[in-house]
Protein backbone atom coordinates (compact mmCIF):
# COMPACT_ATOMS: atom_id res chain seq x y z
CA UNK A 1 0.00 0.00 0.00
CA UNK A 2 1.70 2.98 -0.99
CA UNK A 3 1.43 6.41 1.08
CA UNK A 4 -1.04 8.47 -0.58
CA UNK A 5 -3.68 5.10 0.11
CA UNK A 6 -2.65 5.47 3.61
CA UNK A 7 -3.58 8.95 3.65
CA UNK A 8 -6.55 8.64 2.45
CA UNK A 9 -7.78 6.00 4.94
CA UNK A 10 -6.42 8.01 7.86
CA UNK A 11 -8.56 11.25 6.50
CA UNK A 12 -11.44 9.07 5.64
CA UNK A 13 -10.90 7.41 9.58
CA UNK A 14 -10.61 10.95 11.34
CA UNK A 15 -13.60 11.76 8.89
CA UNK A 16 -15.69 8.82 10.63
CA UNK A 17 -14.30 9.23 14.34
CA UNK A 18 -15.46 13.30 14.06
CA UNK A 19 -18.68 12.61 12.63
CA UNK A 20 -19.84 10.06 15.52
CA UNK A 21 -18.05 11.97 18.04
CA UNK A 22 -20.14 14.95 17.05
CA UNK A 23 -23.30 13.08 16.39
CA UNK A 24 -22.96 10.83 19.77
CA UNK A 25 -21.34 13.37 22.54
CA UNK A 26 -24.37 15.41 23.18
CA UNK A 27 -26.42 12.20 23.89
CA UNK A 28 -23.80 11.21 26.53
CA UNK A 29 -23.51 14.33 28.18
CA UNK A 30 -27.32 15.08 28.30
CA UNK A 31 -29.20 12.06 28.96
CA UNK A 32 -32.85 11.66 28.57
CA UNK A 33 -33.08 12.15 32.47
CA UNK A 34 -30.31 15.01 32.99
CA UNK A 35 -31.27 18.88 32.17
CA UNK A 36 -29.27 20.56 30.04
CA UNK A 37 -27.81 23.84 31.31
CA UNK A 38 -29.38 27.22 30.66
CA UNK A 39 -26.52 28.28 28.44
CA UNK A 40 -26.32 24.92 26.14
CA UNK A 41 -30.89 25.88 25.92
CA UNK A 42 -30.00 28.96 24.87
CA UNK A 43 -27.71 28.16 21.98
CA UNK A 44 -30.34 25.66 20.98
CA UNK A 45 -32.38 28.22 20.22
CA UNK A 46 -30.54 30.82 18.52
CA UNK A 47 -27.87 28.95 16.74
CA UNK A 48 -30.40 27.93 14.16
CA UNK A 49 -31.46 31.82 13.25
CA UNK A 50 -27.26 32.80 13.53
CA UNK A 51 -26.26 30.31 10.79
CA UNK A 52 -29.36 31.21 8.66
CA UNK A 53 -28.11 34.70 9.08
CA UNK A 54 -24.89 33.61 8.08
CA UNK A 55 -25.63 31.80 5.59
CA UNK A 56 -27.56 34.51 3.57
CA UNK A 57 -24.38 36.98 4.38
CA UNK A 58 -22.15 34.66 2.55
CA UNK A 59 -24.72 34.27 -0.51
CA UNK A 60 -24.90 37.71 -0.67
CA UNK A 61 -20.91 38.57 -0.02
CA UNK A 62 -19.85 38.49 -4.16
CA UNK A 63 -23.03 40.37 -5.03
CA UNK A 64 -22.56 43.55 -7.52
CA UNK A 65 -25.78 45.81 -6.80
CA UNK A 66 -23.82 48.67 -8.82
CA UNK A 67 -24.52 46.96 -12.24
CA UNK A 68 -26.80 44.68 -14.13
CA UNK A 69 -28.84 42.87 -13.12
CA UNK A 70 -28.46 44.50 -9.83
CA UNK A 71 -28.69 41.41 -7.33
CA UNK A 72 -32.10 40.91 -8.21
CA UNK A 73 -31.91 37.11 -9.11
CA UNK A 74 -30.18 36.84 -5.57
CA UNK A 75 -32.59 39.28 -3.52
CA UNK A 76 -36.02 37.41 -5.35
CA UNK A 77 -34.54 34.06 -4.22
CA UNK A 78 -33.35 34.78 -0.96
CA UNK A 79 -37.28 36.52 -0.39
CA UNK A 80 -38.96 33.11 -1.80
CA UNK A 81 -36.80 30.75 0.30
CA UNK A 82 -37.93 33.26 3.01
CA UNK A 83 -41.99 33.36 2.14
CA UNK A 84 -41.32 29.79 1.40
CA UNK A 85 -40.17 28.74 4.55
CA UNK A 86 -43.03 30.97 6.69
CA UNK A 87 -45.69 29.37 4.54
CA UNK A 88 -44.56 25.43 4.89
CA UNK A 89 -42.22 25.33 7.19
CA UNK A 90 -39.91 23.06 5.54
CA UNK A 91 -36.16 23.64 5.04
CA UNK A 92 -35.99 21.46 2.27
CA UNK A 93 -39.20 22.64 0.44
CA UNK A 94 -37.69 26.31 1.12
CA UNK A 95 -34.11 25.54 0.20
CA UNK A 96 -34.75 23.60 -3.08
CA UNK A 97 -37.33 26.72 -4.28
CA UNK A 98 -34.97 29.26 -3.93
CA UNK A 99 -32.42 27.15 -5.58
CA UNK A 100 -34.75 26.41 -8.31
CA UNK A 101 -36.08 30.06 -9.19
CA UNK A 102 -32.54 31.50 -8.85
CA UNK A 103 -30.72 28.84 -11.33
CA UNK A 104 -33.76 29.77 -13.31
CA UNK A 105 -33.44 33.27 -13.18
CA UNK A 106 -29.34 33.50 -13.86
CA UNK A 107 -30.08 31.02 -16.92
CA UNK A 108 -33.00 32.12 -18.63
CA UNK A 109 -34.21 35.45 -17.08
CA UNK A 110 -30.99 37.56 -16.87
CA UNK A 111 -29.12 36.55 -20.02
CA UNK A 112 -32.42 37.21 -22.03
CA UNK A 113 -32.61 40.84 -20.34
CA UNK A 114 -29.06 41.78 -20.58
CA UNK A 115 -28.93 40.76 -24.42
CA UNK A 116 -27.07 37.40 -23.68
Amino acid sequence: MDMQTVNRILILAAMVVGTMLTRFLPFLLFPGEKKMPPFMEYLSRSLPYATMGLLVVYCLKGVDFSCSPFGAPEILSVILVGALHHWRHNILLSIAGGTAVYMLLIQVAVPALIGG
